[in-house]
């Protein structure tokens, strides 16, 4: 069986369960916190596993979430090599988060999973991004806002990095999804309403 073939009938699959563990739930539960889903923003992300559960919940959170999107794309590397495949097996992983179907196809807003699925594709372009946010972060104090920018700047950056075509496509793929998840944020953000980043 070729690599193409055990990729449609495991990895893809593969790549979207994984995607649907609700990472954000289980760190919650595992640290004695709140589920993420009734407080707060209702997000099942990092972000709001550490308003809601603490510090630890939120950064296992963010850890798992990456892992999430790293794992898969780093065995469709490893197995075939080809661009193609890689960004399917990520791009279903990050389905997988956006839409569980663990939790009813509710899920979070994938930046986190993203991250982990262009550490592996194009660690330079993921670094950048991540400097984006930082920026953003620091001049406006909204974590939306930051990885909304973010996500913009991915496929920018990977044209910049002559990245292969697939890869740049995933990227604006990506980063339009995380834009639309983040519909809440922005109609929040317009009325005033969004809350800010505070460190402590």
């Amino acid at each position: 069986m070729d690599s193409v073939n055990l990729f449609h009938l495991f990895l893809i699959p593969f790549a979207y369960l994984l995607g649907s563990v609700p990472t954000g739930v289980v760190a919650a539960r595992l640290t004695g916190g709140v589920d993420p889903r009734s407080a707060g923003s209702r997000n099942i992300g990092a972000t709001n596993v550490g308003r809601t559960s603490g510090r630890t919940a939120g950064v296992l959170t963010l850890a798992g979430d990456m892992l999430k999107g790293a794992a898969p794309a780093v065995i469709a590397a490893y197995l075939s090599g080809n661009e193609a495949i890689v960004a399917m097996a990520g791009l279903f992983a990050f389905l997988g988060h956006l839409f569980p179907v663990f939790l009813g196809f509710k899920g979070g807003k994938g930046v986190a999973t993203a991250c982990g699925v262009f550490l592996v594709i194009s660690p330079a372009t993921l670094f950048l991004s991540a400097g984006v946010f930082i920026l953003m972060l620091l001049i406006t104090r909204y974590v939306s806002v930051g990885s909304m920018a973010a996500a913009l700047s991915l496929p920018v950056f990977m044209a910049v990095f002559k990245a292969g075509s697939v890869y740049i496509a995933l990227g604006a793929v990506v980063a339009l999804l995380i834009v639309i998840k983040h519909s809440d944020n922005i109609k929040r953000l317009i009325e005033g309403r969004e809350n800010r980043f505070r460190a402590s």
